[in-house]
C-alpha cells in the first residue's frame, strides 16, 4: 500500500501499490484506477453539507446507505448489501458495501462515510464482482484507512 495526503494536509488514506491517479473534471476529488485491471477504482467524493451536521444528524448506518446509494427496489440495479458503524479518533465512521448489478458488468464497490467541518467524505473502491472475493480485503483496508490528520 502507498500513501495519499491531500495538498492542504488534512486527510489521507491508503491506495494499492501499482495504482495511478487520475484526473477527472467535474467529478470526484481524487481518483485513483489500477492499470492492470482498469475497471478497478478508489474514488473521493467531497460534498459541502447544507447545515453543521454530524453523522448521527444523518441517520444510521443503514439510512445513510440507502440514502447515498438509493432505496431497495426492484428497479434499482444498486443494492446495499451491508452497513456498520465505527469510530477512529472520536469520528464516527460508516462503511457501507453494495453492488451495482447492471446487465453488462455486475460490479461490487465497499465505501466509508465520515462528516467532518460541514462536509461529507465519502472514499468509495469498486471492481467487477468476478473479481471482489481476490480484491475485497485490499479494498476494505483501503477505505478503513481513511483519516484526518488535522
Amino acid at each position: 500500500m502507498e500513501p495519499f495526503k491531500s495538498q492542504d494536509g488534512r486527510y489521507g488514506f491508503l491506495f494499492p501499490t501499482g495504482w495511478t491517479r487520475v484526473a477527472v473534471d467535474n467529478g470526484p476529488e481524487v481518483v485513483y484506477h489500477d492499470l492492470i485491471n482498469s475497471d478497478e477504482t478508489l474514488s473521493l467524493v467531497i460534498s459541502k453539507l447544507e447545515n453543521d451536521v454530524d453523522l448521527d444528524d444523518l441517520g444510521g448506518a443503514d439510512a445513510v446507505g440507502e440514502r447515498l446509494f438509493g432505496e431497495k427496489n426492484s428497479n434499482n440495479p444498486i443494492q446495499l448489501i451491508d452497513a456498520s458503524e465505527r469510530e477512529v479518533n472520536e469520528r464516527k465512521f460508516y462503511d457501507l458495501e453494495y453492488s451495482v448489478d447492471l446487465e453488462e458488468n455486475s460490479r461490487h464497490e465497499i465505501a466509508t462515510v465520515v462528516v467532518d467541518r460541514g462536509y461529507l467524505y465519502t472514499l468509495a473502491a469498486s471492481t467487477s464482482e468476478q473479481r471482489w472475493s481476490k480484491m475485497q480485503d485490499t479494498f476494505k483496508r483501503v477505505v478503513s484507512s481513511f483519516t484526518f490528520f488535522i
